[in-house]
């Protein structure tokens, strides 16, 4: 008679690792609800808002938010939504545009700047010490002061303000894997320097890259409103939320919360948003570096 074999108790037995936090699953759904909600208005925007954004007299002055005007209107008469939705196609926009230009750019004069080293390298590093020695907010005020207000400038200052980090870190991430293993394996099979960076380095470097560009996002929602509120952003009277704040800032003196406040709330939730799909991207990226 042979011995029944005893299994290892269930309690001693190792849980499976499961694949995601609560705490990240939660802010990565809430960011991506919020992003998918504020692009989709500003997509609807393009085709169909209640009013016209430009429109002013389309109900009474001033009145608070109701059926027919759900946030209001302005001083002129003009539907504080229309004009929040159609800010919403120029707000987001433009964070995505800067956003990328600044990734794209940063990427890959940083990742020049730390494969190859040398003079380059050195100039950059003078370059971006020159750019950190000015205040962002204003150096932007100074070169759209001087440039003029518009879309195309608004994306290029707003774009350069945040390149030094962009660059530092792809030269850090760049510099530190250049001698790993994948490297010299591709080098052994005859890859050149340039296939060696933009086909091995550069792609087992761009976690740090993408989780610091969720970040960028906000403060570039920030740093646009910013301008639109100093009457420095988008050509004046274009629907922007930044020029919607400014434009009743007098009114909540007297109680006309919504001429500002919707503006700024569309503001807060990008930014959030923003802020909490970096979150979950920073959570995903030390799991597995963990792991």
């Amino acid at each position: 008679m042979t011995a029944p074999s005893i299994g290892l108790p269930r309690l001693i037995r190792p849980a499976r690792a499961r694949s995601g936090s609560p705490s990240r699953s939660w802010s990565l759904w809430v960011g991506v609800g919020l992003l998918g909600l504020l692009i989709a208005s500003g997509i609807v925007a393009i085709f169909w808002t209640p009013y016209a954004p430009g429109a002013s007299a389309v109900g009474p002055l001033s009145s608070p938010p109701s059926l027919a005007h759900p946030f209001g209107t302005d001083d002129l008469g003009g539907d504080v939504l229309s004009r929040t939705m159609a800010a919403a196609t120029t707000d987001v926009s433009i964070t995505v545009v800067v956003v990328l230009l600044a990734l794209i750019v940063g990427t890959l004069w940083g990742s020049l700047a730390g494969f190859f080293g040398g003079v380059f390298d050195y100039v950059t590093m003078r370059v971006l010490e020159l750019l950190n020695s000015f205040p962002s907010l204003l150096l932007a005020v100074l070169v759209i002061a001087v440039a003029g207000p518009g879309i195309v400038n608004v994306v290029f200052v707003v774009a350069v303000l945040p390149l030094p980090d962009y660059v530092r870190l792809a030269r850090a991430e760049v510099s530190s894997k250049k001698q790993w293993q994948f490297a010299d394996a591709a080098r052994l099979v005859g890859r050149g320097p340039f296939g060696v960076l933009f086909a091995h380095v550069v792609p087992n470097s761009l976690r740090p890259l993408l989780t610091f560009a969720s970040v960028n996002a906000s403060y570039v929602v920030s740093t646009v409103g910013a301008l639109g509120y100093l009457g420095l952003g988008i050509q004046p009277g274009s629907a922007e939320w930044g020029s919607m704040i400014a434009k009743g800032q007098d009114a909540i003196l007297s109680g006309q919360w919504w001429i500002s406040g919707f503006p700024g709330l569309a503001i807060f939730l990008l930014a959030a948003a923003f802020h909490l799909i970096s979150d979950a991207v920073a959570d995903a990226r030390d799991e597995g570096s963990a792991a």
